[in-house]
């Protein structure tokens, strides 16, 4: 863009402001997603300290047989699993903040919103969803935050106004 005057676009010619709007259905698709684990990890949490781990497991991997979940998990798994629980609950509160500040058009929140999401859910990919353990919302989760990562690194990409608020 060499006139200053001239109104920023993407590369395809898209105005500056559908990026706005891009990075907007970003963030609220990172607050969707980040209630939604603060959600899992409470309940993780509650089941796994205070309750039934079978029951919880049952809930938390619906797609496995609930015949094999049917056991008296060992204290070191019931650890395993409330440290599982806790990470769900600060990955969702560490998305749930990034989304709002992508939503205040943050680049470094959307780089590490990315980041920490991203991770959390492609190990959701490779190890449930893949193995054949997923039951909703699950699955669609992770569409949620595949979509969220893109639609907010294609404004990051592709935008000249980022940087300048850093």
């Amino acid at each position: 863009m060499n006139n200053p005057n001239q109104s920023a676009t993407t590369l395809s010619g898209a105005p500056a402001h559908n990026l706005g709007l891009f990075l907007r259905i970003s963030a609220v698709l990172w607050i969707i997603w980040g209630i939604a684990h603060i959600a899992f990890g409470l309940f993780g949490l509650n089941g796994f300290l205070f309750g039934d781990a079978a029951e919880t497991m049952k809930m938390m991997a619906g797609g496995a047989d609930p015949a094999t979940l049917e056991v008296n998990f060992p204290a070191a798994v019931v650890g395993v699993l409330n440290q599982h629980s806790w990470n769900l609950l600060w990955f969702g509160v560490f998305t749930t903040f990034g989304g709002v500040f992508i939503w205040r058009e943050s680049a470094i929140s959307i780089v590490m919103t990315a980041i920490v999401g991203g991770a959390a859910d492609f190990g959701y990919f490779l190890f449930v969803d893949l193995a054949g353990f997923a039951a909703f919302p699950g699955p669609q989760l992770t569409w949620v935050s595949g979509s969220a990562i893109l639609l907010s690194l294609f404004v990051y990409f592709r935008s000249n106004q980022l940087t300048k608020n850093q």
